[in-house]
């Protein structure tokens, strides 16, 4: 089911983009945004888990690098019958604990040094339980498509604020030429009807 879910967020989101393209540039500007959907989907979907993990600083480790964390996220994996996640340390004292990645098997666990000293061994089961129950269930890419949306609808925003800003610009300097080149008193018709205008 969420396969489906993901595949429908990641369809919308070339529809957006697609549409706001069109909307600002026509035909080649549709093209332009369909292309970079395109490209946006296939990045999110092969690489989600990189981006993520960058975006917060995080370093995947190895079981010598921290035993009894990695002992941990392996036996709650085996409990949940799932493969092995790779597991990451983030150097914050925010407690905090995430999964990402586009499948079970391209899984990673990530905590932070925080949550590490905050909570005890048992309470520290608890949330990376509750993460893995992420993986299980395929929840974290759908999370992580959502939050590329959200991205992309918050610069669009802005970047359909930009083009109004400069059309109602260029309005106004267009009337400024208009009332420049109209006489004070208004364009009269001559004796034969027409309508003269200086210069022409």
């Amino acid at each position: 089911m969420n396969t489906i879910k993901t595949a429908a967020l990641m369809a919308l989101l070339m529809a957006i983009m697609v549409a706001i393209g069109g909307a600002l540039g026509g035909s080649s500007g549709a093209t332009v945004m369909l292309i970079i959907a395109l490209a946006m989907n296939f990045i999110t979907y092969w690489f989600c888990d990189t981006m993520v993990l960058k975006s917060y600083g995080a370093e995947p480790i190895e079981r010598e690098q921290a035993p009894e964390l990695y002992g941990l996220v392996e036996k709650l994996a085996a409990n949940a019958d799932l493969p092995m996640p790779r597991v990451a340390i983030i150097q914050s004292d925010v407690p905090n604990a995430f999964a990402t990645g586009r499948n079970p098997d391209h899984a990673v666990v990530a905590v932070t040094t925080g949550i590490m000293r905050a909570l005890n061994y048992n309470e520290l089961a608890g949330v990376i339980g509750h993460e893995l129950a992420h993986v299980k269930h395929r929840d974290i890419l759908i999370s992580t498509i959502a939050a590329t949306m959200a991205t992309f609808i918050s610069y669009a925003a802005h970047i359909a604020a930009f083009f109004a800003l400069r059309d109602e610009q260029r309005g106004a300097v267009h009337a400024q030429r208009m009332r420049g080149v109209m006489p004070a008193g208004g364009c009269q018709p001559d004796s034969d009807g027409h309508f003269p205008f200086p210069g022409v």
